[in-house]
């Protein structure tokens, strides 16, 4: 005699296996696309359907993945991965901490970063990441947090990330940054420290007199 469950047990049972084979998708296509050369991420196998089993992910009560650190805080961070980024991770929701900093990440931080709404911390310093800092950042209406120091970012610092009401934390500093640094909404508390040795920076916008625009990015 078959057991039977009710109806929404099912559909909740469906959702469940189904958040965890994207987020799974997504961890696993970020395992393939760096260098792992001390086997940090040998436990991310796809064969095991649910990614809160893996080492270095924690979830919560929901399956759902919140953080890529493990719980005896060994993180991802200093872990000498090499590689990129990938934009399948931009489908973990329910992310809150991507720590990732200290290692040698190259190429561009992925737009599709922009997706994590429920991101507190988003820690990438100290690695080799080119590019521009992704207007979509400003997304993260969550973010406490901010540090992408230590890198080779180039071109401005996107405008739109002054709309983070949340931002208590951003050092963008030792990068290639240029143009003006913005000075309203929550950029307002911030310090010079945050933004210094970026030598094309050319200091604070000064509302009214510099427009944001100006300055040399060339």
């Amino acid at each position: 005699m078959g057991i039977c469950f009710p109806f929404h047990i099912f559909l909740l049972l469906l959702l469940t296996l189904t958040n965890a084979n994207l987020e799974g998708d997504a961890l696993y296509a970020l395992r393939r696309a760096v260098n792992d050369p001390d086997n940090v991420l040998q436990s991310w196998d796809p064969t095991l359907v649910d990614p809160c089993t893996w080492f270095h992910v924690t979830c919560d009560s929901q399956n759902r993945v919140t953080r890529l650190k493990n719980m005896l805080c060994s993180d991802l961070g200093n872990a000498k991965l090499s590689g990129k980024l990938v934009p399948e991770l931009g489908k973990l929701e329910r992310l809150q901490y991507l720590e990732l900093y200290m290692n040698n990440l190259v190429g561009p931080i992925s737009s599709e970063l922009g997706f994590l709404k429920s991101l507190v911390s988003l820690d990438l310093y100290h690695n080799n990441l080119s590019g521009t800092i992704p207007p979509s950042l400003s997304n993260l209406s969550n973010l406490r947090i901010l540090r992408l120091n230590g890198n080779r970012l180039t071109g401005r610092i996107p405008r739109e990330l002054t709309k983070l009401a949340n931002l208590k934390i951003i050092d963008v500093s030792d990068n290639d940054l240029c143009g003006y640094i913005p000075t309203s909404g929550t950029f307002s508390k911030f310090t010079e420290e945050s933004f210094k040795n970026n030598q094309r920076l050319e200091g604070p916008e000064l509302m009214g007199f510099v427009r944001y625009d100006a300055g040399g990015c060339n």
